[in-house]
């Protein structure tokens, strides 16, 4: 399983949420600005991130997108998820038919390992953290960091 740059970007949209969004509802346009990514592909993004109910979507003249979780209440996982599906190194984890040594591999036993100390560290990562990253990052630098994981 490679994390894909959709889910990279995602991670950057919901920051760029939680940082500049507050109570006032956070347009596309002022996303894609500061994050220099294109409206179109935030438009793409933001679809799945709805659905896995990360953002909400508020309609009218001063709509846009807020959080629809607290910052501490959403983790890496959820947005990984919300983007690629489920995480899985390998195929062999989640879809048994697809080897035929399933049951009797004893190095799928360590790949499951792998991938549960993969899961569990995208889940102990909250956006909250990645907040708080940033704000230590940045402090007095008003153009900050990049946010590339």
């Amino acid at each position: 399983m490679k994390v894909t740059a959709q889910s990279r970007y995602a991670l950057r949209i919901l920051l760029d949420v939680a940082l500049y969004g507050g109570a006032e509802p956070r347009s596309i346009r002022e996303i894609a600005a500061s994050q220099a990514i294109s409206e179109k592909f935030i438009s793409r993004i933001v679809v799945p991130l709805r659905r896995a109910g990360l953002l909400e979507s508020i309609r009218g003249g001063r709509g846009g997108l807020r959080l629809a979780r607290m910052p501490d209440r959403i983790t890496m996982l959820d947005v990984v998820q919300a983007i690629d599906g489920p995480v899985s190194l390998l195929a062999c984890l989640t879809k048994p038919h697809v080897c035929p040594k399933q049951g009797r591999c004893a190095a799928a036993d360590a790949w499951s390992r792998v991938n549960e100390g993969f899961v569990e560290t995208l889940r102990s990562i909250r956006l909250s953290d990645v907040v708080e990253r940033h704000r230590r990052r940045t402090l007095g630098d008003p153009d900050g960091p990049e946010y590339s994981i």
